[in-house]
């Protein structure tokens, strides 16, 4: 089968609510990453054969197909489609997924995944929000739902509540992992890791959202999300904006535009999961990669998994064993936010990154999602240019 390999991956900052971005029209914010990443890659954007962006509001301004409008906003060839997707949070690792089976299928040599979200003004369900105020049904109000879940509470803060009751996870425990979200991701500010990875715009040349003051004490005083509950503001993602693109090449196209490399797709999964706990999928999607790819735990160098909420990495860790020193190594979406559908290509830009800035092979993603989900991608840092395909000895 053929390989899809990652040429290049590229973000904007990341924008505290009703911050620096928060003014930014989505299409305009998709299309500064877009242009950066044909700028950094000198691809002739003609050659691209589909442009996949990942968005979860897909109301008002991030409507109407906005890896296509993102793609002519920033001035690119009409030629090229374009395709957006809604796998809840990990909408761009999903885009990720299907601009590589393509590639892999034979069907496309370059493909650009990314994503891209403005929760200042487009706010979490805001489509079904909205719909409901003119007399919509609410999505889980269909017969044959509530013949099979009843009348239960579907909602990301009751499933990290729950994942919080269920494998003992205690309010200290996701202050003290919150808190190292935000000095790690405050070091790698002041160390310049993110420099490889970010095309500053808008008058924003850094994540605004990290919060380097933070202590336990502070969070301590915060009030839970929920009455009795655990969680609090302080272990959650943050309300963000932003947006994120890679490309991604088929051997022969990495010889045709002499291209150089960042890392091998080597093995992907997407797997269901409860969707009343919603937030559970990483953990069996880190054992089905795992299985298919042939790797163990031990052969990961780095990970990252998307903190919705610390009870959900927390969760995932007891369960698989892995080692939180290896996982989010620069911060995760409680210090750098969770700009929904860009968040999935916002972690894989800086997996990739990372891979390279540390020396390390192989590199996991995953996500939880909405409706019980999650993807799960095994990147492998790539050191020497593949042999094109059509010179490869057959038999």
């Amino acid at each position: 089968m053929p390989d899809a390999f990652i040429i290049d991956a590229v973000r904007s900052p990341v924008g505290r609510r009703n911050g620096g971005l928060s003014a930014v029209h989505p299409a305009d914010l998709g299309a500064h990453v877009l242009r950066s990443l044909v700028e950094r890659t000198g691809i002739d954007p003609a050659a691209v054969d589909d442009v996949v962006f990942g968005c979860v509001g897909q109301i008002g301004p991030q409507t109407g197909n906005i890896a296509r409008t993102a793609w002519l906003t920033a001035g690119l060839p009409e030629s090229v489609p374009g395709t957006t997707v809604d796998r809840q949070c990990g909408s761009s690792q999903q885009a990720v997924h299907f601009a590589a089976q393509a590639i892999m299928s034979g069907t496309a040599d370059l493909v650009v995944a990314g994503g891209v979200e403005v929760m200042s003004a487009v706010p979490i369900m805001s489509p079904a929000l909205l719909a409901a105020e003119h007399g919509m049904a609410f999505p889980f109000d269909s017969v044959g739902w509530r013949e099979r879940y009843g009348d239960e509470e579907v909602s990301q803060f009751r499933g990290a509540e729950l994942i919080a009751e269920k494998w003992d996870v205690s309010r200290a425990d996701m202050e003290a992992f919150a808190l190292d979200s935000h000095q790690r991701a405050t070091a790698a500010w002041q160390d310049g890791h993110f420099a490889a990875e970010i095309a500053p715009g808008f008058g924003v040349q850094a994540d605004e959202v990290p919060r380097p003051g933070t202590t336990v004490e502070k969070m301590a005083t915060l009030a839970p999300l929920r009455d009795g509950g655990r969680l609090t503001a302080a272990v959650s993602s943050q309300i963000s904006d932003g947006a994120a693109a890679l490309l991604l090449a088929s051997a022969d196209a990495v010889a045709r535009h002499r291209l150089a490399l960042l890392a091998r797709v080597h093995t992907m999964v997407t797997v269901g999961s409860d969707p009343i706990l919603m937030l559970t999928g990483p953990i069996p999607a880190t054992a089905a990669v795992l299985d298919r790819s042939g790797l163990s735990l031990t052969d990961i160098d780095l990970f990252e998994i998307n903190e919705a909420f610390a009870s959900v990495v927390l969760a995932w860790q007891k369960e698989t064993g892995a080692s939180l020193d290896r996982t989010n190594v620069s911060g995760g979406a409680i210090a750098l936010g969770h700009p929904l559908g860009a968040s999935g290509a916002r972690l894989m830009t800086s997996l990739v990154h990372a891979l390279h800035r540390t020396g390390g092979r192989y590199g996991l993603q995953s996500m939880c999602e909405g409706g019980g989900m999650a993807n799960a991608t095994i990147l492998e840092r790539v050191r020497t240019r593949p042999e094109p395909m059509s010179t490869r000895a057959v038999g």
